[in-house]
C-alpha cells in the first residue's frame, strides 16, 4: 500500500475531509517521525510500534560481483519494533 492509497482510503472513510487535507496530515505525521529520529529520539506509537535509531558497527563486507572485500563504515539505521496489537492482528 502506498502513501497515496492510504490517503484515498482515509478520505473515503471520512467523507467530510478532502484528499488534499488528508495528504497534508499524513505528510506532516511522517515528517514529525523523521524529525524526531533525526534528533536521536525514539518514536513510540501505542499499539502500533516503536521506531528507533541503532548504530551499526563498522565491518568488512564483500562485493557480490567480484568477491572482493570492502570496508563498510559505521552507520546508523532505523529499526521498527511492532506493538502488541499489531503483532496480534498480523498473525
Amino acid at each position: 500500500m502506498t502513501k497515496r492509497e492510504i490517503v484515498v482510503k482515509i478520505a473515503a472513510e471520512m467523507a467530510h475531509l478532502k484528499q488534499a487535507d488528508v495528504m497534508k496530515v499524513v505528510q506532516k505525521t511522517l515528517d514529525s517521525i523523521i524529525d524526531s529520529l533525526t534528533a536521536g529520539e525514539n518514536v513510540e506509537l501505542r499499539n502500533f510500534g516503536i521506531f528507533k535509531i541503532k548504530s551499526r558497527k563498522a565491518k568488512r563486507g564483500r562485493n557480490p560481483r567480484t568477491g572482493a572485500e570492502v570496508p563498510v563504515p559505521e552507520h546508523k539505521a532505523v529499526c521498527f519494533k511492532p506493538g502488541l496489537v499489531m503483532k496480534q492482528r498480523v498473525k
